[in-house]
């Protein structure tokens, strides 16, 4: 018995001294050398206790659909050439579906029959006579288009989280909220806020167009835009005035090639000191571009960024190695946050920002201020209250109680878990004591009732924690389980809460039913007590 109780005071105190080991960067400053060569990180606080950034964004998944649907009609403007079938235009009808203008209804037959089993996610859902030719229209199968937006969701989550890890924010937390929004809060950022936002929103949808030469640009103007052709502007700004200038391009809509390709964007000063940002495609993109500029040579090819023309260069040849470059008047500024959200990818759909908040970090030491006061007199009052009513067992609680409360802010700083700190953890810090207490309780309870039944002080003991042990572990299972769903779908302070409810309950166990009873044995086997105050 004497052996058993070594071993546990053994990992009582390795418990002991790996809490304090985790906890201790929280409290004061390191050396160097711990720096170094061991773990120095502090209990990581959550954005309403040390102020940040907390965003609520909606994907536009509309968009992302539409992106899909153009990029089919691409392709299958490529196997139509491929095959020779001659068609007049393609062009997108709906959200979901386009239409194809065919030559004759011999030439739309060769189409089902060479072609659409290729394009397997699109049904043909008419087909007949039209004022130009034959005309058929494909849609996206429903379920598809489910796929394509949930799938633009996830992509969003990933794009942003690579762009906030680039920015240099620390433990970032971007996360789903329902089917189309996400939540985005950047802890500790106090400064740069707005760059941070327009980093965050921006679509960074990289474009390969051709400039519609054929078309009437100031005919388009005036509003008699061509069928498959669009307006956009090229900002040009003064570099002594600042005045910004527009210049208007007739570009065609289809899509040629998109930066989904790209591996690499970096910024480069010209001969002239101008920034421009050099990108380079990966194989397939490389492949394709040298395939669009050897089949347009002599034509104008317009970037295209976020619905912005950035440059329209003339073809002079078939460009491969796949390299390319954006010129435009970037500050240095600009042109870094440019390369850095296109090395990000871009977001498969444009997001709208539907709250923006600001937390300063006034707001968050206050309300570490208070919480760490309220657990504090709570303690306190606990502390009294449990050595005036069960004497010293009560005493034996409050060092468990103490235990309990370094060993779930050393659980929360672990490398392994790195959990975050938030005002309803404190919250949930603060009711894990209660409970804590509570288990105590309801031991000592149990020890009184077996005195007054008759039983030896030795016998109560054992008998006490043997009757508590199932309720105490049925409650605090029972709060763990509800916890759970909080900690996997929650986000932000609820997850925050529930993390810290969770630990503080397993810690609660370990010292009401582990700790005070190594006490108690010691206190029998080793002095010798014949009576129990409780």
């Amino acid at each position: 018995m004497i052996e058993s109780l070594k071993t546990r005071f053994i990992i009582i105190f390795a418990v002991l001294a790996v809490s304090l080991f985790l906890i201790y960067p929280s409290i004061g400053p390191v050396p160097a050398i711990w720096s170094k060569y061991l773990p120095d990180s502090p209990i990581r606080l959550g954005l309403d206790l040390q102020g940040g950034l907390y965003l609520v964004l909606e994907v536009q998944v509309e968009k992302a659909v539409e992106a899909a649907v153009d990029q089919t009609m691409l392709e299958v403007s490529g196997l139509m050439k491929d095959e020779r079938i001659r068609y007049i235009d393609i062009l997108r009808k709906n959200t979901d579906s386009f239409v194809i203008d065919f030559k004759g209804a011999d030439q739309a037959a060769l189409f089902d029959e060479k072609i659409l089993e290729k394009i397997a996610t699109f049904k043909k859902i008419s087909g007949g006579p039209s004022e130009k030719g034959f005309e058929t229209e494909l849609q996206l199968d429903p379920k598809t288009v489910d796929s394509i937006k949930q799938k633009a969701v996830r992509q969003a989550v990933d794009t942003i989280r690579n762009r906030v890890d680039a920015f240099g924010v620390a433990e970032p937390d971007v996360v789903i909220q329902g089917t189309d929004r996400i939540v985005v809060q950047l802890p500790g950022l106090k400064e740069d806020v707005n760059r941070a936002i327009d980093i965050i929103r921006r679509t960074a949808r990289l474009e390969f167009r051709l400039v519609d030469e054929k078309g009437d640009l100031s005919a388009a103007l005036k509003g008699n835009v061509p069928q498959g052709s669009e307006i956009l502007y090229q900002l040009d700004k003064n570099p002594r005035t600042g005045a910004v200038g527009r210049t208007p391009f007739l570009v065609k809509k289809q899509v040629l090639l998109t930066g989904d390709l790209l591996t690499d964007a970096r910024v480069t000063p010209d001969q002239t000191g101008r920034m421009i940002i050099g990108m380079d495609f990966n194989r397939l993109g490389a492949q394709q571009f040298e395939r669009i500029t050897g089949e347009h040579v002599r034509e104008r090819l317009a970037i295209v960024l976020d619905n912005r023309v950035y440059s329209a260069p003339v073809i002079k040849d078939r460009i491969s190695g796949g390299s390319a470059i954006i010129e435009g008047m970037f500050s240095p500024d600009e042109a870094h946050d440019l390369a850095l959200v296109l090395r990000a990818g871009s977001l498969p759909a444009p997001v709208k920002i539907l709250e923006n908040r600001s937390v300063g970090p006034s707001l968050g030491e206050d309300s570490i201020r208070s919480g760490r006061n309220a657990i504090i007199l709570g303690m306190l009052l606990i502390a009294i209250g449990m050595a005036v009513y069960y004497r010293l067992s009560g005493l034996v609680a409050n060092i468990a109680l103490l235990f309990n409360l370094l060993l779930i802010f050393a659980v929360m700083v672990s490398p392994g878990l790195r959990a975050t700190l938030t005002l309803p953890g404190l919250a949930g810090v603060a009711l894990t004591i209660g409970m804590a207490i509570d288990a105590n309780i309801l031991i000592f309870e149990r020890i009184r009732e077996e005195l007054r039944a008759g039983r030896t002080p030795r016998s109560a003991l054992e008998n006490g924690y043997a009757k508590a042990f199932s309720t105490i572990f049925d409650s605090n299972l029972t709060t763990i389980l509800s916890a759970l769903p909080l900690i996997q779908f929650g986000t932000g302070p609820i997850k925050g809460f529930a993390v810290t409810l969770c630990i503080g309950l397993l810690a609660s166990m370990f010292t009401a039913l582990f700790v005070t009873r190594a006490i108690f044995d010691y206190a029998f086997l080793v002095k010798r007590i014949k009576t129990f105050s409780v």
